[in-house]
């Protein structure tokens, strides 16, 4: 795992059932792939928005630009003067949806799902509250993403699934690319897990990494080029977009190290309240979600209380489902794929099941 990756490892039949038949994370629902390929993310020109909001505008800017205030969750919606949605900004969250040229996402290698979507998903310097759009801080940052393509935390996620091209810094350093998910786990651990996790966004990019509260994090060699669940949304939001990142789950102030301790922290809204870990506390509804909230999942009953999976919402696919990315064992790394499960939240199928909570960061 230490040198340079060319392509993930292709597992024999046989290896496979003895997987399915041991680990706890696998499930049967595999689907039919179609087109074996390279991940995408196309360009498919501006589509006219929608009025997924709702709501009556309140006050009305220059240029025909209107405001209006939206509950569960509190947000703030922006409207153009052809009454399509903008931008929405949620309070107490840094993330913010605008309103762009649409984008297909496909992993045809794992998938015959596809995201076609306008929303653009950027993290704002300071968490959003009611009259934010009044601010100096927050004129600034609109006139300076309003109408960006730089990348944002969608096609930054993007970066790390099967057959992502890799992208160097200055100094040489591997920053995105087909990412693993971890080492695999030698020593037949209980469970019959397939690869251990504890891979960090640091263990992915091999160099130090110096936290906040003063702890160094040191990439083990073993685990270049990977990072498990958590690890993977600490490179999108931390490394990458700059959110604030603690060492652990109890040292710095930040996106804490594990998915148990994203969930439970203050950080951020509570889109999808957690309730409880049983089957019973499932939530009933998902309609408040967004492209870039962060989802929680039990999957594992080993795990006892703690919650041991998170992604993130990248939107409705072609079919009208909505779909999650996420780094899994199963596949060894980022993914909107079926094996293990397909990426849905809706529906009945393994994930949706195992969804517990939401968060807007």
């Amino acid at each position: 795992m230490a040198g340079k990756k060319k392509s993930r490892p292709v597992l024999s039949g046989l290896v496979v059932l003895g997987l399915v038949a041991t680990s706890g994370y696998l499930t049967v629902e595999l689907r039919k792939q179609e087109d074996k390929g390279l991940p995408e993310i196309t360009n498919v020109g501006v589509l006219d928005g929608s009025d997924r909001a709702g709501g009556a505008a309140k006050t009305r800017d220059k240029g025909g630009e209107s405001w209006s205030r939206l509950e569960n969750p509190a947000r703030s919606v922006l409207r153009g003067s052809d009454g399509q949605v903008k931008a929405v900004f949620t309070d107490g969250a840094r993330t913010a949806t605008l309103t762009g040229p649409a984008r297909t996402f496909a992993e045809p290698s794992s998938t015959s799902s596809k995201v076609s979507s306008t929303d653009w998903v950027r993290l704002m310097p300071e968490p959003w509250k009611k009259g934010a759009d009044k601010q100096k801080w927050f004129k600034d940052w609109y006139a300076e993403y309003e109408a960006n393509k730089e990348d944002d935390l969608l096609a930054i996620a993007f970066q790390y699934v099967a057959g992502a091209k890799q992208k160097k810094d200055e100094q040489g350093t591997v920053y995105a690319g087909d990412a693993n998910f971890g080492p695999l786990n030698t020593s037949g651990g209980e469970g019959g897990d397939l690869r251990l996790e504890q891979s960090d966004f640091y263990d992915y990019l091999g160099v130090p990494y110096p936290f906040r509260d003063g702890v160094i994090g040191q990439p083990e060699t073993m685990r270049a080029r990977s990072i498990d669940c958590s690890g993977y949304m600490r490179m999108v939001f931390g490394y990458r977009a700059r959110y604030p990142l603690m060492s652990s789950d109890g040292s710095g102030d930040g996106l804490p190290r594990t998915a148990n301790g994203m969930a439970r922290s203050k950080q951020g809204a509570d889109i999808l309240p957690l309730t409880g870990i049983s089957p019973d506390d499932r939530p009933t509804g998902i309609d408040q979600l967004q492209p870039g909230d962060l989802v929680f999942f039990k999957l594992d009953t080993r795990t006892k209380q703690r919650l041991d999976h998170v992604g993130m919402v990248l939107g409705y696919d072609t079919e009208g489902h909505l779909l999650f990315v996420s780094s899994r064992e199963e596949v060894n790394g980022p993914t909107i794929g079926d094996v293990g499960g397909v990426s849905r939240l809706d529906g009945n199928g393994y994930y949706a099941k195992t969804l517990r909570s939401a968060k807007r960061l």
